[in-house]
């Protein structure tokens, strides 16, 4: 006497679910319509198989194949469960790839020291990327100058950052095996002066420019940090007649003719065709925006990611060098 469909019902609750080799069984059968070319196929003897065909059968009480000529055909009950057993198996193969996928998910969080310019140094554009190659990786900002950026990363206070300058510097203790400097991006920083300063920036070198008014930065600015470089070893220091923390307030004192200051060269041009601002042709100071970690903690996965996120970033042609925001200038003195 046939169950009931209730009573297979209760019988299946009871029953564990086909296993995943019963059901390629199955499929290898409906395949290859041979029980033998099937167990072959899956490297199992064919009593093996032909066993887990009838516990199949036998558990949804349906036949599944009928004999013919040719060897197995699929009923139509045997059809309509195949479609359904390869919806099954595709389900669990998806399974196995998203778990492989969340193994290699980089985990965990990852603190980064920016600068106070997101626009040069692609903030947004690298958020998004981390995101979409990171999703389960909290990320946490902390906002700075770039001598911050440094300080931050060597106390560990940050992961790594974004740095402006170069690494090394005579009067800085910072040593090159404490810190690994991913270059980014070279340009320049120039000096400029209020409008219609052209007379006083005319043939100036360092030591002209040292005796006329500037506007000064924190020492942890890069252009704190640039022009105590380039005036290190020379007998004269600029005279600072106001000091601010940030670039914007800086170029606004240049423009209400306070003095002079350092500039980064893109900006540079903008200030000069859009506010006048003179920009001295004598004098530069190489620049580079890198991002920079401990040297011993490069290899670490959130901050591997966020290296391998900047390589993509920044790999366009042109992307490393500011040299097309830069007008020709010759004879010019690098800081």
């Amino acid at each position: 006497m046939n169950n009931s469909p209730t009573d297979i019902s209760n019988q299946n609750n009871v029953n564990t679910l086909p296993d995943l080799k019963t059901l390629q069984c199955f499929l290898a059968v409906a395949e290859f319509g041979n029980v033998t070319r099937a167990a072959e196929s899956l490297y199992m003897t064919q009593p093996a198989l032909s066993l887990r065909l009838k516990q199949l059968a036998e558990r949804y009480q349906l036949t599944l194949f009928r004999r013919t000529a040719r060897g197995l055909d699929l009923t139509d009950d045997g059809l309509a469960l195949v479609v359904r057993t390869r919806q099954v198996i595709s389900s669990l193969n998806e399974l196995d790839r998203t778990a492989v996928q969340l193994h290699k998910q980089v985990r965990g969080g990852l603190r980064i020291g920016t600068v106070i310019d997101p626009e040069f140094i692609r903030l947004g554009a690298f958020l998004h990327a981390l995101v979409e190659a990171a999703p389960l990786l909290e990320k946490e900002l902390r906002q700075g100058m770039s001598g911050n950026v440094r300080d931050w990363v060597l106390r560990n206070e940050v992961d790594a950052g974004f740095f402006l300058g170069h690494l090394n510097q005579p009067g800085e203790d910072t040593s090159a095996q404490d810190i690994h400097q991913k270059p980014l991006a070279d340009f320049a920083y120039w000096v400029v002066a209020p409008p219609g300063w052209e007379a006083r920036m005319a043939d100036k070198d360092w030591d002209g420019l040292a005796r006329l008014p500037w506007v000064g930065t924190a020492s942890a600015s890069v252009h704190g940090r640039l022009l105590q470089q380039v005036y290190r070893e020379r007998a004269s220091m600029p005279r600072f007649v106001a000091k601010v923390d940030q670039e914007s307030s800086m170029l606004a004192m240049v423009r209400s003719g306070v003095g002079l200051s350092l500039c980064r060269d893109s900006v540079a041009l903008q200030e000069k065709h859009r506010h006048g601002l003179v920009v001295n042709e004598r004098v530069s100071i190489d620049c580079t925006l890198s991002f920079i970690c401990l040297t011993s903690r490069q290899q670490e996965g959130p901050i591997a990611c966020a290296l391998d996120v900047l390589d993509r970033l920044w790999v366009s042609p042109g992307a490393n060098s500011a040299a097309d925001l830069t007008p020709q200038r010759s004879g010019s003195e690098r800081g």
